[in-house]
């Protein structure tokens, strides 16, 4: 336990790794250390890649998705190099492993016209009041920032900057970066900003519900799955679609990659290439239509 509890600090006070994610590995490799020890009677540091291939075979037969095994491996493959660099160990037993194929997941983001739609919803009820206006600043933040869920539901109030209109984001591992905001968005947070002033509430986080207590994360989902019900009948409504929308619809208009993976807050642009994959049935259209061999060009 002695090497797993060392890991799990260095996770958590070097890699700065949100609690979340911390239990996470605790319970991968807590759930990994009993099987060991109860099949080889042997630590988890003097395994061999058969013995785990037996934990992986194990998995499996638990009916478990090859994506769900991979992220589980993952954990391991990170405990592992934790344990070189340590110098517990010499050799990774997970060095040489390969991930198991998983079949590619298909995101269908929001679309321009489902996204106006839903906006549309709230100005036929103006004046809104502070619910209402409410959730539509998180749906219009969420879609023109393309911020991630738990970094709306962190957003506190110093962190908005009408002057320059601006919001300071505090993403993944403490990284914080600055996001501009287009004029009605920013038009949007200073009405809100006003009404919520008119709920008690003693915190001073950016969104509040009616109570003034701050936002939660089945909060959001439910927000968006609720008013792209109205208007969708894509099977996934979550805050992470608006997040691929705003990326999507980004580089759509001809935005630079790079800039689109520092507004999203990635670490690498393998992250953001998603986005572009996404998007591939369109830029082969563009191209079969632009290139001078395509068969789809007239001839002059």
């Amino acid at each position: 336990m002695e090497f797993i509890q060392a890991f799990l600090e260095y996770l958590q006070y070097e890699k700065k790794y949100s609690k979340h994610t911390v239990k996470s590995y605790e319970t991968d490799l807590i759930d990994f250390r009993d099987f060991i020890e109860n099949t080889f009677q042997t630590g988890i540091e003097e395994l061999h890649y058969n013995q785990i291939r037996t934990f992986i075979v194990y998995l499996s037969q638990q009916s478990l998705s090859n994506r769900t095994i991979n992220r589980k491996l993952s954990a391991l493959k990170t405990f592992y190099k934790f344990l070189v660099k340590t110098e517990v160990i010499e050799v990774s037993p997970l060095a040489k492993h390969k991930t198991l194929k998983t079949p590619k997941k298909i995101t269908i983001p929001f679309n321009e016209k489902e996204i106006s739609k839903v906006l549309e919803q709230f100005d036929k009820q103006e004046p809104l009041d502070f619910s209402l206006l409410r959730d539509k600043t998180i749906i219009s933040l969420l879609y023109s920032t393309g911020i991630r869920r738990e970094e709306l539901i962190q957003l506190k109030v110093k962190d908005v900057n009408l002057s320059q209109n601006t919001i300071k984001v505090l993403g993944k591992r403490n990284k914080e970066r600055i996001i501009p905001l287009i004029k009605k968005v920013k038009e949007e947070l200073e009405l809100y900003l006003l009404k919520r002033k008119e709920i008690e509430t003693t915190n001073d986080y950016l969104f509040v519900t009616d109570k003034g207590k701050k936002i939660y994360g089945t909060f959001v989902y439910r927000l968006i799955n609720y008013y792209f019900s109205i208007v969708t009948t894509k099977v996934k409504k979550s805050p992470h679609i608006m997040r691929h929308a705003f990326a999507t619809h980004l580089i759509d208009q001809g935005a630079e990659i790079n800039a689109v993976k520092e507004l999203l807050g990635h670490a690498s642009l393998a992250s953001t290439q998603v986005y572009v994959n996404s998007n591939l049935k369109k830029i082969k259209e563009m191209y079969n239509q632009a290139h001078p061999r395509s068969n789809k060009k007239k001839d002059l």
